[in-house]
């Protein structure tokens, strides 16, 4: 069982089209438009990641009281370090992971690489200023790393994970702003 739908406030759904659909590939499938509970309305815009039961969705909100001057980065809304609370969307191989670096180097976005040994991700920054990541799982899960995780539920001592094996830092040749 996975999610059927991530749903997000936006300011500029513009922007957010462009990057979801435009540079990520998923495609603009359906928007519902219908007043608001309490005031206002919104449009609720919908984008297939894979099939029929995988959307993100975005909300373009509209008199709605109270959203004025909303935070979209949800971890400077919670209060925490950007790479906390932030997006992260499966490849299926390492090829493919390969392909969205490019992408996104291309559409002049910056790119971190991080190699973190058991699994292999990219990150940038969207239109909403959340760390969108495209993640490949590169190792399996053995019984003694359920015991580790089950095991740190239960401490308040950490017993800190080996780094990542590699982190790089990929500027574009133009920037998504120039």
């Amino acid at each position: 069982m996975g999610y059927h739908h991530l749903a997000l406030a936006a300011r500029d759904m513009k922007k957010i089209h462009a990057f979801y659909e435009g540079i990520l590939g998923f495609n603009l499938v359906k928007v519902e438009v219908g007043p608001s509970p309490g005031g206002g309305w919104a449009k609720h815009f919908f984008y297939r990641m894979e099939d029929d039961s995988k959307f993100i969705a975005f909300w373009e909100m509209h008199d709605i009281p109270g959203t004025e001057n909303f935070e979209t980065n949800l971890s400077k809304a919670a209060g925490v370090p950007d790479h906390i609370n932030h997006i992260s969307f499966d490849v299926k191989d390492m090829d493919d992971l390969e392909r969205r670096r490019k992408q996104w180097l291309d559409a002049g976005l910056e790119v971190m690489e991080i190699d973190h040994n058991w699994c292999y991700s990219i990150y940038t920054k969207d239109p909403n200023d959340n760390l969108v990541e495209f993640c490949a799982t590169t190792g399996s899960f053995t019984e003694e790393d359920r015991k580790a995780a089950l095991a740190e539920l239960e401490t308040s001592e950490p017993n800190f994970s080996k780094p990542p094996a590699s982190v790089k830092v990929h500027k574009p040749e133009t920037t998504a702003d120039a």
